[in-house]
C-alpha cells in the first residue's frame, strides 16, 4: 500500500533522510528534530498503516519486514527516491533494520533510536499491561486538548516514557497522545511483531548507529537491548537521562548523532 509521507522543502541538493515512527505513534513524533535536520537533509517522514494520516489496510501485512518494503515503495512512488539515509524509533527502528538487511544497496546509513526487535525471546502474545498508554489515550481522547495542560495527567502519561517528562512541550504531549488515541493500526502492528525478533544480516557497507536511553522503560536493558542481535559493525550508544523517545529528551544530540552517522 502507499503510505502518507511528507517531505521538507529544503534544498533539493540535500541528501534524503527518511524517519520512521514507532507503534501507536505518527510522523509528528519527530517534530523536535525535523527543523534542525532540514538544514542538511531533505527530511521525509512516514505514517505507517493505521497511524497518523495513513489509513489501515486489511490487505497490508504488518510485520516489520513488510512495513519496511511499504516504506521503500511509498518513498519511491511519491518522490522518485530509491536510496536514502534512514532513522527509526522503536518499531520504526526495527523496520529500519529490516530495510537495511533486505535492500542494503538502497540504505546510505541507519540510525536506530531505541529500536525494537533486539530481544532473545520474542513475545508470543499481547500483554495487556503493555497497552496501558493506548487504553489511556483512547479513554481520555475527548479531554486531551485541555487535560494535557495539567501536570497530573502529563505525569501519568509520560513519566515512564521520559525522565524529562516535566520538560516536554505541550505540543509533543498533545501530538503523541492524539496519535495514540487514533492509531487503528496499533494492535495489527503489535501482532505483526509477535513471535519475531530482528535476526537478519546488515552488511558492513551500511553505517549503523544504535542508541538507547539509560532509563528506557518500554524496551528495558537487558531483555530488549540484546547487542548480539545488532549488526556487528554498529556503533552502540547509551544516552544518559534519556527514555524511549530520544528525539524528545535530547533533540540536539540526536540530530548530531544522525548527522554523524550519515557522514561515516
Amino acid at each position: 500500500m502507499k503510505l502518507v509521507t511528507t517531505i521538507t522543502q529544503s534544498d533539493a541538493q540535500h541528501p534524503p533522510l527518511v524517519l520512521v515512527h514507532g507503534l501507536g505513534s505518527a510522523a509528528t513524533a519527530f517534530k523536535p528534530i525535523i527543523k534542525a535536520l532540514s538544514a542538511s537533509f531533505r527530511v521525509i517522514t512516514v505514517d505507517l498503516p493505521g497511524h497518523g494520516q495513513t489509513p489501515l489496510d486489511s490487505e497490508q501485512a504488518m510485520d516489520p519486514l513488510s512495513l519496511g518494503r511499504a516504506v521503500f515503495e511509498s518513498v519511491e512512488a511519491n518522490y522518485g527516491i530509491r536510496s536514502f539515509h534512514l532513522a527509526g524509533n522503536s518499531l520504526g527502528g526495527w523496520i529500519a533494520l529490516e530495510m537495511a538487511a533486505d535492500q542494503p544497496e538502497r540504505i546510505k546509513s541507519l540510525t536506530g533510536l531505541a529500536p525494537a526487535g533486539l530481544w532473545l525471546k520474542p513475545s508470543s502474545g499481547r500483554v495487556p499491561s503493555e497497552a496501558q498508554s493506548y487504553y489511556l489515550a483512547k479513554l481520555l481522547k475527548p479531554f486531551l486538548k485541555v487535560g494535557l495542560r495539567a501536570k497530573t495527567l502529563r505525569k501519568i502519561g509520560y513519566a515512564t516514557v521520559s525522565p524529562k517528562w516535566q520538560e516536554l512541550s505541550y505540543e509533543i504531549c498533545f501530538d503523541s497522545a492524539t496519535a495514540m488515541a487514533h492509531a487503528r493500526g496499533y494492535f495489527p502492528a503489535w501482532d505483526g511483531m509477535l513471535g519475531k525478533r530482528f535476526d537478519a544480516h546488515v552488511p558492513n557497507s551500511v553505517p549503523v548507529t544504535i542508541l538507547f536511553g539509560d532509563t528506557d522503560n518500554t524496551l528495558p536493558y537487558p531483555h530488549s537491548q540484546e547487542r548480539s542481535l545488532a549488526p556487528s559493525h554498529c556503533t552502540w550508544l547509551v544516552i544518559d537521562q534519556c527514555g524511549h523517545a530520544p528525539m524528545w529528551d535530547h533533540p540536539a544530540l540526536i540530530t548530531k548523532i544522525i548527522t554523524d552517522t550519515t557522514s561515516r
